[in-house]
């Protein structure tokens, strides 16, 4: 095949066929008929030699041949894009954005409040919107209509860009009056009832099975490894709940470190070692290819990175 007899048009509407995956949105969102796109998903399925999007139950589904191309596509599409946008430079304190953010509130209870003295120092008239991982999907972030997530995840689409914000290790909160408090042993920490707290990944959650503990997360599985299973009393997705729980004196609280020192002057609460090994987790921060080269995102990601070196 030669590029010279290809036209890049076609890579636009594949772009835009696989994130509405219906040919009228698909037209409406580029200004065309919907003849004009039919014939463009014609074109694209003569030039690769493959259907690219077909009939289901479900809508019009991507074949694997589609799924495959879609991140290749889009970083084409990204690169043109900034070859042909007027280079700007990003003037933090003019600004008057609004930059859409995910985190759970675990980062919001870690990072926001050091973030925002930044921004209240250097581009005071930004804004952040703070979206929780259950107000958004994989696909939110792919279109660039969130410009960043910052979480723990165990997967990501291949598309995405992303880097380390920092690891953390675990620690145990436990009430000042707990017995268990001054002989803090695996015997006497299993013998507790436990606060289980999470909220990883995006979209939304359901229940929680105490028998499934190779679902539960990293401590669960780290006793596991031990043959070893705690008592969990509690369920819950929010840190700031689960850390209020600790002043309750038969229940313990394991979460990552850098929550747990929230409660370090809390005379009730004290903050110990965990008595078996539990992995660090790593937290990161995620975006859109499409947004990769935009020069406020660039310097919105900088400075993240850079609040978050001075607190890991």
């Amino acid at each position: 095949m030669n590029l010279r007899n290809v036209d890049l048009n076609l890579l636009v509407y594949l772009d835009m066929l696989l994130k509405e995956r219906n040919v009228t949105r698909a037209a409406e969102s580029l200004g065309i008929s919907q003849p004009a796109m039919s014939n463009g998903l014609r074109r694209l399925r003569e030039l690769f030699n493959d259907p690219l999007l077909v009939r289901t139950s479900d809508g019009m589904t991507p074949t694997e041949r589609a799924e495959q191309l879609q991140p290749i596509v889009r970083d084409v599409l990204a690169s043109v894009e900034k070859a042909v946008e007027p280079h700007k430079e990003f003037e933090a304190a003019e600004a008057d954005r609004v930059f859409r953010i995910s985190v759970s509130d675990y980062t919001e209870s870690t990072l926001l409040p050091h973030l925002m003295r930044r921004l209240r120092s250097e581009a005071p008239n930004i804004t952040l919107d703070v979206l929780t991982p259950s107000d958004i999907s994989y696909q939110d972030v792919e279109q660039g209509t969130v410009d960043l997530v910052i979480n723990r995840f165990d997967v990501l689409p291949q598309s995405f860009h992303q880097m380390t914000i920092w690891r953390d290790t675990f620690s145990c909160l436990l009430s000042e009056h707990n017995p268990i408090r001054h002989s803090f042993t695996l015997d006497s920490y299993l013998e507790s009832g436990h606060v289980w707290v999470s909220k990883t990944g995006m979209g939304i959650g359901v229940g929680m099975d105490p028998s499934a503990a190779q679902r539960l997360g990293w401590v669960d599985e780290a006793l596991t490894k031990l043959g070893k299973q705690r008592r969990i009393r509690v369920f819950t997705r929010h840190y700031q709940a689960a850390m209020r729980l600790a002043e309750l004196r038969d229940l313990v609280v394991t979460l990552p470190t850098k929550a747990a020192e929230l409660l370090k002057d809390n005379p009730n609460v004290a903050i110990l070692d965990p008595p078996f090994d539990i992995p660090e987790i790593e937290l990161k921060m995620a975006w859109s290819p499409l947004l990769q080269h935009n020069p406020a995102h660039q310097w919105m990601r900088r400075l993240i990175a850079d609040v978050a070196s001075t607190l890991d």
